[in-house]
Order: structure tokens, then C-alpha cells, then sequence
């Protein structure tokens, strides 16, 4: 489990900061636009938000796929070959896209965004990063700012666009920020404990001051747990008091239904966004709409206990 975050910098993004392959490039013809590729839907909304219609834009993950399972296609080779710039997670939360980007003939720049954000300490053998940075809104002012230098440094010519419409991004995140804490503030003290399938919510449990006592499986949806890991998570439910539990839109609820069956408690009506935003159009189809959601789904269900 996490014990502590650590100090969060803001990386300039530089060009020597910029993972790419071959030399930097800045395209100056006004009538050319940049190929952006992302990986995940938060990063293809958030590009989408700050690029708008300078940019040619390309996500790969549909919304719903789980970016730690997903496994490239053919043509996800040929978008990326095509691409001028390519954001993507990082962190090892898109491991097969990751390999793909690494391994494969590309000839574009590319930032690993969330990577932009120092993340959470962690306790135990592995220590492995959490991936799952955008549960703090302060994080996804960081990669807004990465992604947004790092379009001015390849299409200058935009800049003023790029700087605009990040900065109202930015102001629509500070307000979220704002929201959110005020909302987790109406849940009693003593029921404010998450417990989820995977374990996506850190940076959102540390941010708004929810405990994590445990989850189904770890930072990885390519996990199985194990008959003794749903006991125990069975036991801290009951030793901790915790009611209500939520499964998550990318991951089959049954386990975690499981979960609750045996530790007699609720799971929750609506289920989480973890890894990608819900359908495009509705409430959650953006990042700021998904964590919206998500709150209202956390509060709704650790209020009414």
C-alpha cells in the first residue's frame, strides 16, 4: 500500500526532456497540420481539449478497453508511423502499446505524460509506480502543461491557441479540484474508505482524504486473485466497517459481487471510471465529467450508510 506522496514537480518540457525518435521537428507550414496520436482516452480528451482544430488527433484505446490488457492491432502500427507526436500514459499502464512505441519503426516525438507527475511512494518488494495519476486533478494540470508545451514546440505557429485553450482547461480544473474535496467533505469521517476491484484510486484516496483499506487485485488489471486474497479482502471489509464497494466500468463485476456476497455488505449502484472515460456524449465522457461522476457515485454510496 501507498504510505506517502511524494513532493509533485512540474517538469518543463524541454526538448531534452522529450523521449523521440530521431531529431526533433517543428512543422512551420501554416497549412500542415500536426499528427497527434494518444494512447489512452483521458490523454486523447485532454490533447483533444488543448489541440483543437490545429491538430489532426487519433486516439487508439476505445472508450471502456482496459489500456493494461489492450492488445495492439495492425493498424495501431500504421497510426503510430504516421504520427508527428505521440502522448501516452506511461508508468507501464499501457505495457503493450508501450513495447509497440518502443519497438516499432516510429518516427515521431513522444511524452509519456503521466510520467510528468513524481509518483506516490510504495511499500513492498516491487515498488513499481502507480500509473493511475489523474486521481488527483493537480496531477492533470501537470500533464496539461506538458502537452501543451509540447505542441507549441513542435507547432509554434499555434502557440497562442495552444496557451489559451490550456489555460481554460487549467481553470475548469481548478474549480474541479475545488468540487471534489467539498464533496468527499459531506461523507461522515468515520465512512470515508474505498474499497474497489483494482487498485486505480490511490492518488484520489490521498488527494480528498479517503482510505484505501484494500482491494481486490493491485495496480494491474492483469492480476487474478487468489482464493486467499478475496478472504482477506473480506476480512478488512468487516474489521474496518466499510458498507459499500464499488466495482469498476473496464473490469467483469462478478468477482468483487463475490466480494460482497461473502462480506455481507452493498456493492454500489453505479460503477467506477478507472482506467477510461465512459461513452463519448455523456457525463463521463470527458475527464472532468468522469471525475464528477465517480464522486458523486463515491458520495452517494458512503453517504447513505
Amino acid at each position: 500500500m501507498f504510505k506517502k506522496i511524494a513532493k509533485i514537480k512540474l517538469i518543463v518540457v524541454t526538448l531534452f526532456t522529450i523521449t523521440a525518435c530521431g531529431n526533433n521537428q517543428v512543422i512551420n507550414n501554416t497549412d500542415e497540420k500536426l499528427n497527434v496520436v494518444s494512447t489512452t482516452t483521458i490523454i486523447a480528451n485532454l490533447t483533444e481539449e488543448i489541440g483543437g482544430e490545429a491538430i489532426n488527433h487519433t486516439g487508439i484505446l476505445a472508450r471502456g478497453a482496459d489500456p493494461h490488457l489492450y492488445e495492439p492491432v495492425p493498424q495501431d502500427n500504421i497510426t503510430l508511423e504516421n504520427a508527428d507526436l505521440i502522448f501516452y500514459n506511461g508508468y507501464n499502464l499501457e505495457p503493450n502499446l508501450i513495447r509497440l512505441i518502443d519497438s516499432s519503426g516510429v518516427n515521431a516525438q513522444k511524452l509519456a505524460v503521466a510520467e510528468l507527475v513524481t509518483p506516490l511512494d510504495t511499500e513492498g518488494e516491487e515498488n513499481v509506480p502507480d500509473p493511475h495519476v489523474w486521481g488527483n486533478v493537480e496531477n492533470v494540470i501537470i500533464m496539461v502543461r506538458g502537452i501543451e508545451e509540447q505542441l507549441i514546440e513542435i507547432l509554434p505557429q499555434e502557440e497562442e491557441t495552444f496557451r489559451q485553450n490550456a489555460e481554460n482547461l487549467v481553470e475548469d480544473l481548478e474549480e474541479l479540484h475545488i468540487w471534489i474535496q467539498e464533496q468527499i467533505d459531506t461523507i461522515p469521517p468515520s465512512q470515508r474508505q474505498l474499497v474497489t476491484t483494482h487498485d486505480a484510486f490511490q492518488y484520489y484516496g490521498f488527494a480528498y482524504g479517503l482510505e484505501i483499506p484494500g482491494t481486490l487485485i493491485g495496480i494491474s488489471t492483469e492480476e487474478q486473485p487468489s482464493a486467499q486474497t478475496v478472504r482477506d479482502l473480506v476480512e478488512t471489509i468487516n474489521s474496518k466497517g466499510v458498507k459499500s464497494i464499488f466495482a469498476e466500468t473496464t473490469i467483469n463485476p462478478t468477482l468483487i459481487e463475490t466480494v460482497a456476497q461473502e462480506a455481507g455488505v452493498e456493492v454500489a449502484p453505479n460503477e467506477l471510471y478507472a482506467d477510461s472515460l465512459g461513452v463519448e456524449g455523456s457525463e463521463s465522457g470527458t475527464y472532468i465529467g468522469m471525475m464528477r461522476a465517480n464522486t458523486e457515485t463515491i458520495v452517494n454510496a458512503l453517504s447513505s450508510q
